[in-house]
């Protein structure tokens, strides 16, 4: 395993996060520190990044540099974004940090800034069309992609922090300082005609967008705790602006979910998403936890690729599933493939229409099934169910997630009762009827590889008078398998509501 460290010297933080970087296209995050440095502060009216900005950025590093030791990381990248590149002493900047830690900044362009994020959206969600916005620090990167194409980006010049000091005298914000706060966004932002009107989702990415999500989430008793996809609506946010701004600065700094050094910046940022929302029309706001260290990841990655996009960013995140808990490949195959017989056979005989969306979760789901077992083998549905709906998938919304970890830790309807129990109302009946229905049918399917040696060549599905007959022909001796099938079978005759005969032979030539 390779490691790759990258050193994001922010206007509000500076971050350190290592990344281990494995054989196929992934990578996980081993390492993440925080320091609150608020460089912006540093940097003067004329643009001069003074000397005790200097002292606290390098003694910052010197703490970093370290950490890298202790980590033995094989790569590194230090790179700084709007308060270095704005500062008129950029190279005495550069040459100090250079000369007191050994490390070279690369301070990154304005494009180069929102290019980053817009490669961590797109390789990251499944989001075709949309609005990136990073909010940092000093600056505002704003970018448009359709089709997953980078297509227009503007890098605007203030930030959470900058628009907290230019327009909030206090700690909290009075309603005549938010009214001149989303003046001065809306005229801002409507100078670009390409922002207006596009009527496609905001992806957030970035601390405040985080921070933002976390609070929704803790106001809501949200029942996981994965961030990553997470949807709001702009009423959501209105409603979070007048909430934040009614409390004392004492009671902000401990709302849950929030992070106590961006107390004093996080309404600025949310007006700053809630004017873009209404300008643009966005029909929801959507945040991904992959930023602009990620996208510095995605382009190591996709350098040789055209464009650098992974081409199927689910499919890339069940490559990491199989890695982190040992999937054995060759049987999640297998038994997909005999989920997809069996699904196209049941189909005239169950009271509901199923769509190729069904065969599509079905099929994941197959790949997937109980994979708790790693963890520990007597409770792999419970181990299944929370691993699947809290992890970060990308390219799965959270419902998606969460009809994924059904599916895949189906052990019987009443345990499908006691998982769904939080989620009742994300559901339909016709929609829960289904899910119990392939949960049944693939903790049956995945019982005719029950001993893995893969036995049963073919399948075919019959009607007689005393219900639906499954024949299975197989190649060797089935003993193993015939028990477990016939155990397993009571789940699906159940939500089929008929019987099942089995029936065993030797494959037919």
């Amino acid at each position: 395993m390779k490691t790759f460290a990258v050193i994001d010297i922010g206007s509000n933080t500076i971050r350190l996060v290592i990344y281990e970087l494995s054989t196929y296209r992934s990578f996980k995050e081993i390492e993440n520190v925080k320091i609150a440095a608020r460089l912006r502060n540093y940097l003067s009216n004329d643009g001069y990044f003074s000397t005790e900005g200097m002292t606290q950025l390098v003694e910052t590093l010197s703490i970093f540099k370290e950490i890298i030791h202790n980590h033995q990381v094989d790569e590194l990248k230090v790179i700084a974004t709007a308060t270095i590149r704005q500062a008129k002493n950029q190279q005495r900047i550069i040459d100090t940090v250079r000369n007191e830690t050994g490390f070279t900044i690369q301070v990154l362009t304005e494009y180069e800034e929102a290019y980053y994020g817009y490669l961590s959206v797109v390789n990251s969600t499944s989001i075709q069309n949309g609005i990136a916005i990073d909010i940092g620090g000093g600056s505002t990167e704003i970018t448009l992609f359709q089709d997953r194409k980078f297509i227009q980006y503007h890098s605007f010049p203030f930030g959470a922090l900058s628009l907290a000091n230019d327009f909030i005298e206090g700690q909290v914000p009075t309603k005549e300082e938010i009214h001149q706060l989303k003046t001065f966004i809306t005229n801002e932002l409507t100078t670009h005609d390409w922002i207006r009107s596009t009527f496609v989702p905001i992806v957030g990415i970035g601390g405040s967008a985080r921070n933002m999500v976390q609070i929704d989430q803790a106001i809501k008793s949200y029942p996981i705790a994965s961030v990553h996809q997470y949807e709001l609506t702009q009423r959501d946010i209105s409603h979070m602006i007048d909430y934040l701004s009614s409390l004392s600065f004492d009671s902000l700094q401990k709302v849950e979910g929030l992070s106590k050094d961006r107390a004093d910046t996080i309404v600025p940022a949310l007006i700053v998403f809630l004017v873009l929302m209404e300008i643009s029309n966005a029909p929801s706001f959507i945040l991904s936890r992959k930023g602009l260290r990620e996208g510095l990841m995605y382009d190591q990655m996709t350098k040789t690729f055209d464009p650098p996009l992974l081409p199927k960013v689910v499919e890339e995140s069940f490559f990491e599933l199989a890695n982190d808990f040992q999937i054995d490949i060759k049987h999640a195959v297998y038994t997909t493939n005999l989920c997809t017989k069996m699904f196209y056979f049941l189909q005239p005989y169950i009271p509901f229409s199923l769509t190729d969306d069904d065969l599509l979760l079905l099929r994941r789901a197959s790949y997937t099934f109980h994979l708790g077992e790693y963890i520990d083998s007597e409770s792999s549905s419970q181990h299944t169910f929370y691993v699947l709906a809290n992890r970060t998938i990308n390219g799965l919304s959270h419902k998606e997630k969460i009809e994924l970890a059904l599916l895949s830790s189906y052990k019987s309807n009443r345990i499908f009762k006691q998982y769904v129990t939080p989620f009742r109302n994300w559901f339909s009946k016709e929609e829960l009827k289904k899910i119990r229905f392939l949960g049944s049918l693939l903790k049956f399917t995945y019982s005719f590889n029950y001993t893995k040696r893969q036995i049963v060549k073919d399948i075919s599905v019959t009607r007689g008078n005393d219900g639906l007959h499954v024949n299975l022909y197989c190649q060797k001796n089935w003993i193993g398998e015939y028990e477990q099938i016939e155990k397993q079978k009571k789940h699906l005759e159940k939500n089929l509501k008929t019987t099942i005969i089995l029936t065993f032979a030797k494959e037919h030539t």
